[in-house]
C-alpha cells in the first residue's frame, strides 16, 4: 500500500488532484483509515489512474471519463484511442506551423515594400519552347495552394523522365492559367521539362502532354532565391513595377528554374510575367 503522498509521486500528479478524483469518485482510495482519514492506494490501482489522465489529455470531461473508465476500457483500444489523438494533435501543429507561415511570408511582403532592388527586373522577349509536362488544379494561386499540388507533378515527372530514359532539353518551367471547369479561384498548374523534338508523349507514360509554349514578345522577368512558399514579396515587387512603368500584365507568371538543389534556401526561379502589347 501508499500513502497519498506517495502513490502521487508514483502517478506523476498531485495529492490535490488525488483527492479531486476521489470526491467525484473516479478514483477511490484502496483503503481509508478510519480513525485518521488518511488515504492508501495500491500499485494496480496506477492503471486506472493512467487511464483517467490519459482520457483528459484526449479531451475528455470528468464526467466522460468516469463512463468509460467504468466500462473498462482495455489497454488496447486506450493505445487506438492516444494514437488518433496524436495523430489529430499533429494535424493541428502542422496547420498552425503553415499559418504561422503564411503570416510571416505577408510580414516580410510588408516589410519588403519598396526594397526590392528594381533594377534587377528586365523586359526580354521569351522564345517558344517544347515542353513534356503534367497537369493538375490547385485551389487558388496562393502559395500554400499551389505548392502541394506542383511538387509532386515535378516528383513523378522526373521519375518518368528517368524511367524512359530521356534527359530534359532545358530547366523546368511551370506555368497557369484559370481553371473553368472548377471551383472560383481555382487555376490550372502545369509542370514541364523541355524536350527534343523527338520525344513523344507516350514515351513518358499516361497523362504526359506534349505542348508548345508560346513565344513571348515581351515579358518583365525577376529572379526571386530561396523557397517558392516566400515568393510573394518578388512577385509583388515585379507587379508594382510593371504598374509603375505603364505595363499591363497579360496573364499569370510563368515560373522558370535556374537552380533546384536539395535545401530549398537555395534555389533560384526567374519569374516571367507577360506584357501587354
Amino acid at each position: 500500500m501508499f500513502t497519498i503522498g506517495d502513490f502521487a509521486k508514483h502517478g506523476r500528479v498531485s495529492v490535490r488532484m488525488l483527492r479531486h478524483y476521489d470526491a467525484l469518485g473516479l478514483l477511490r482510495p484502496a483503503r481509508v483509515d478510519p480513525a485518521s482519514g488518511y488515504r492508501s492506494y495500491e500499485a494496480g490501482q496506477l492503471a486506472r489512474l493512467n487511464r483517467l489522465i490519459a482520457l483528459k489529455e484526449l479531451g475528455f470531461t470528468l464526467e466522460q471519463v468516469g463512463a468509460v473508465l467504468d466500462e473498462k476500457v482495455g489497454a488496447e483500444e486506450m493505445r487506438g484511442m492516444l494514437r488518433l489523438r496524436r495523430a489529430e494533435l499533429e494535424t493541428a501543429v502542422a496547420e498552425a506551423a503553415a499559418r504561422l507561415n503564411r503570416v510571416e511570408t505577408r510580414l516580410r511582403t510588408i516589410e519588403s515594400e519598396g526594397t526590392v532592388p528594381t533594377e534587377e527586373i528586365v523586359v526580354k522577349s521569351l522564345q517558344p519552347v517544347r515542353l513534356a509536362g503534367l497537369t493538375a488544379v490547385a485551389s487558388s494561386f496562393a502559395p500554400q495552394d499551389v505548392g502541394p499540388v506542383i511538387g509532386p507533378l515535378y516528383e513523378e515527372l522526373c521519375r518518368r523522365f528517368e524511367a524512359a530514359g530521356v534527359v530534359p532539353a532545358g530547366p523546368g518551367i511551370a506555368s497557369y492559367e484559370d481553371a473553368p471547369d472548377a471551383p472560383p479561384g481555382s487555376v490550372l498548374v502545369h509542370a514541364a521539362l523541355p524536350v527534343a523534338a523527338a520525344v513523344r508523349g507516350e514515351d513518358l507514360g499516361g497523362g504526359v502532354r506534349i505542348v508548345e509554349l508560346p513565344g513571348v514578345e515581351r515579358a518583365a522577368t525577376v529572379v526571386h532565391r530561396g523557397p517558392m512558399d516566400g515568393v510573394l514579396p518578388t512577385a509583388q515587387a515585379l507587379a508594382r513595377w510593371i504598374d509603375a512603368h505603364g505595363h499591363r500584365s497579360a496573364g499569370y507568371a510563368r515560373e522558370l528554374t535556374l537552380a533546384c538543389p536539395e535545401d530549398p534556401q537555395g534555389w533560384v526561379t526567374e519569374l516571367q510575367e507577360p506584357l501587354a502589347t
